[in-house]
């Protein structure tokens, strides 16, 4: 048996890799293992928040990222053959990445994936976990390799049909809209231009949509399907469905890369939480694809759990685990309503909410007079100089904005005196993960507080 890991990651889409990145740049011992022989493929979740955006940016992945991402480019649509609408889905905000951009979803899986690998570690492929056992000191989970792994604690990312919650008997309430399906896939086309997102929509037929994929020569294709209607998953079938409903001559989808059936399903997880196994990403919620909102929230969960691992493994209380729960369930219960509604109304409203820049933790046991999110920006240090925010946050650290800060803070704190108090009180403490902990006037409470994390 091996024993020398402190967290199993089950699952190696972009929530079980941004918990892996996360974990080892904090020097966690752990393993993350996926059942597919291979990494997937396919543009899935192609739209990256900006609040997405400034997480990739924390854990050093942002660069290759919008190396190959853009802005979402005008939707036009057509009616038949008439022209209806043009629109641009995104409008930009007052932030350090003020955009959603347009990644491929394998795009996203692979730059963590070598950002894993620079930080030692590595995805095992076609590894499935087949069972699992926890007790008061953790987790023993088998592989199908036959392998038997010892783990502190075992996260589940492995997707909306997640085994391991089905294992855990953890409900899984909400909807399947069997009634609302697409077909999904990448395609190659000659004959049609990428400066737009082309949508056609003939009446009695259905809607077809191709997305210029950033970085590539493909297309993402969607189309609907009538309920009670067998999918075409083949090339022949896509062309089929394409020309019906786009009636244009001079295009041709050329070739196939990855095709999938989606439906419509709207969930929550009843519980985050089952003694020492935790549910990330679509094992916790699966979305409609409205706003852009599943694989995003996703990434946020395992960077709110990451650092709480890290912190109760070098021995925090482990009553800081609970916070996770707490924290992000709320928040995937309002980002369901809102990419729900999203959907229902067909609205094209995108804004801070949106772009999960307005997400905040107050009113929570770990916001004590704080919870919101520390926006970038230059910050005057008392010396004279100025600091940009980000820059100060960068790492797995937390952040002390104090005037006298240094004899209450140990490693695991990096304090900076501002020139003035930072909202208005005199000690601001910083979560790993960007949000603000607590606000306080009293070195007491501060204290109270780090002992606590």
């Amino acid at each position: 048996m091996n024993d020398k890991t402190h967290v199993l990651i089950v699952g190696a889409g972009p929530t079980g890799l941004t918990l892996a990145v996360d974990l080892a740049r904090r020097g966690v011992a752990c393993r993350i293992v996926d059942q597919a022989p291979e990494p997937s493929g396919g543009s899935k979740g192609k739209g990256l928040q900006p609040r997405t955006l400034e997480v990739f940016d924390d854990l050093g992945v942002v660069g290759p990222i919008l190396a190959a991402a853009t802005p979402y480019p005008p939707a036009r649509l057509k009616v038949g053959r008439v022209p209806f609408w043009q629109v641009r889905m995104h409008k930009p905000v007052a932030a350090t990445y003020p955009l959603v951009m347009m990644h491929p979803q394998w795009r996203t899986e692979a730059v963590l994936r070598e950002r894993l690998a620079e930080l030692g570690g590595k995805v095992e492929q076609g590894s499935t976990l087949t069972g699992f056992e926890q007790d008061a000191g953790g987790v023993s989970a088998r592989l199908g390799t036959g392998e038997t792994v010892r783990a502190r604690y075992l996260v589940a990312a492995d997707g909306g049909r997640s085994t391991v919650r089905k294992a855990l008997g953890v409900g899984f309430s909400g909807e399947t809209r069997e009634e609302e399906r697409m077909v999904l896939g990448d395609v190659r086309v000659e004959g049609l231009g990428r400066e737009h997102i082309h949508v056609w929509v003939r009446p009695g037929k259905g809607m077809v949509a191709l997305y210029p994929m950033a970085g590539t020569d493909t297309f993402q294709y969607l189309a609907s399907i009538k309920p009670g209607l067998a999918p075409d998953l083949t090339l022949s079938g896509f062309r089929r469905v394409f020309a019906e409903r786009s009636m244009l001559r001079g295009v041709r989808l050329t070739e196939l890369l990855w095709s999938s059936l989606y439906r419509v399903n709207i969930r929550l997880a009843e519980r985050y939480r089952v003694g020492r196994v935790f549910l990330a990403g679509d094992a916790a919620h699966v979305h409609s694809p409205a706003g852009g909102q599943g694989l995003n929230t996703g990434v946020q969960d395992a960077y709110n759990l990451g650092w709480k691992l890290a912190r109760v493994l070098a021995g925090a209380p482990e009553e800081l685990l609970e916070t996770y729960e707490e924290e992000r369930r709320p928040v995937a219960a309002r980002v369901l309503g809102l990419s729900s509604d999203l959907h229902d109304k067909r609205s094209m409203k995108r804004d801070e909410e949106t772009y999960q820049l307005r997400l905040s933790y107050r009113g929570g046991s770990l916001a004590l007079r704080g919870g919101e999110r520390v926006p970038d920006g230059p910050l005057p240090l008392a010396d004279g100089t100025s600091a940009r925010m980000f820059d100060l946050l960068r790492g797995p650290h937390f952040t002390l904005l104090s005037p006298d800060p240094a004899p209450r803070v140990g490693p695991e704190v990096r304090a900076y005196a501002p020139a003035s108090p930072y909202g208005g009180e005199r000690h601001t403490l910083i979560r790993p993960d960007g949000y603000v902990g607590i606000a306080t006037s009293s070195a007491e409470e501060l204290s109270d507080y780090l002992a606590m994390v």
